[in-house]
């Protein structure tokens, strides 16, 4: 009998938590009520440049304290720079995200010199733009390094205060090439993959805890202008556009202020979702073929490559 009411709670439990993340997904932004980070402590990797740098200046526009992590340290300070333009205070940390000695290094050093970490952004991300037989070996190791693997480390690096507060939030870009394949992006697509099993895994521990003081979002954008993947286009502008910078941004902190476990860029990237786990690789490919995803990385350039 117990284990019958145990299966009507699940049920039940779904039914609710389905509704509710349904009513999250599709209202607009700015309806939903949003929670207080002043005084937060914001570690944001990559945030020295691209939409890292922008979620900075948002979070210190809130009144929080900014925590840049980045490997160029040129952009590290310009971002800096452009948050306390905003009225912030910001701390800038070099660190190769590549490299787990370097993170757990400057982890230690981050902790000593600003405290815990109240929310942990994962957004650092490179992308080679190559197709598998065209790409070093050298380049996919470190791009698996950098988009899934440093994952592992900052979690293991700030999570355990927020578990011992049961508060805090846990942030992680990921993309819809996480979700599905794509020509021309075997090895960051794989990345991807790879970072949103490691979020999703890592938010099945912290419930499984009972720590529901501790938030989870998982961020799935389709591409974003920010010179990252400069070159890529869209057959379909209407349902999926290349996005801007800013409206990312914008439903990035919509999200994480609402405490929305999963954010998907544009809103018909739902659609996909629902029908991928039940497409066969052929009808996937028809539809990559449809809507230009499988040429969209033909004229690739990407972003320029520092000296």
């Amino acid at each position: 009998m117990d284990r019958v009411i145990d299966g009507v709670k699940m049920v039940l439990g779904t039914l609710f938590f389905i509704v509710l993340n349904f009513f999250k997904n599709i209202l607009p932004n700015g309806v939903l009520p949003r929670k207080l980070v002043q005084g937060k402590k914001v570690l944001i990797t990559g945030s020295g440049s691209g939409i890292g740098r922008l979620m900075a200046i948002e979070f210190a526009k809130l009144g929080a304290e900014v925590i840049i992590w980045d490997v160029n340290k040129d952009g590290a300070e310009e971002t800096r720079k452009k948050v306390e333009a905003a009225g912030g205070n910001a701390s800038v940390f070099i660190v190769d995200l590549s490299k787990y000695q370097d993170i757990h290094r400057v982890a230690d050093e981050t902790k000593k010199a600003v405290g815990d970490v109240d929310i942990l952004i994962n957004n650092a991300g490179i992308v080679t733009g190559k197709k598998l037989f065209d790409c070093p070996d050298e380049l996919m190791e470190k791009t698996m390094a950098v988009n899934t693997n440093a994952i592992f480390y900052t979690a293991k690096n700030f999570l355990p205060s927020m578990l011992s507060k049961d508060h805090g939030h846990l942030v992680t870009v990921a993309s819809m090439a996480g979700k599905t394949g794509c020509v021309g992006l075997v090895d960051y697509c794989a990345s991807k993959h790879g970072a949103i099993g490691a979020h999703d895994s890592i938010a099945m521990e912290i419930l499984a805890q009972k720590k529901y003081g501790v938030k989870t979002t998982l961020v799935c954008p389709f591409f974003i202008n920010t010179g990252m993947f400069d070159g890529v286009t869209t057959k379909c502008p209407a349902l999926f556009p290349i996005l801007e910078a800013d409206y990312a941004v914008e439903c990035i902190m919509e999200a994480i202020l609402t405490d929305r476990p999963l954010l998907c860029m544009p809103k018909a990237s739902y659609s996909i979702l629902a029908l991928i786990g039940l497409l066969p690789i052929e009808a996937q490919v028809l539809m990559a073929d449809f809507f230009g995803t499988n040429e969209s990385m033909n004229d690739f350039k990407g972003r320029p490559k520092r000296d």
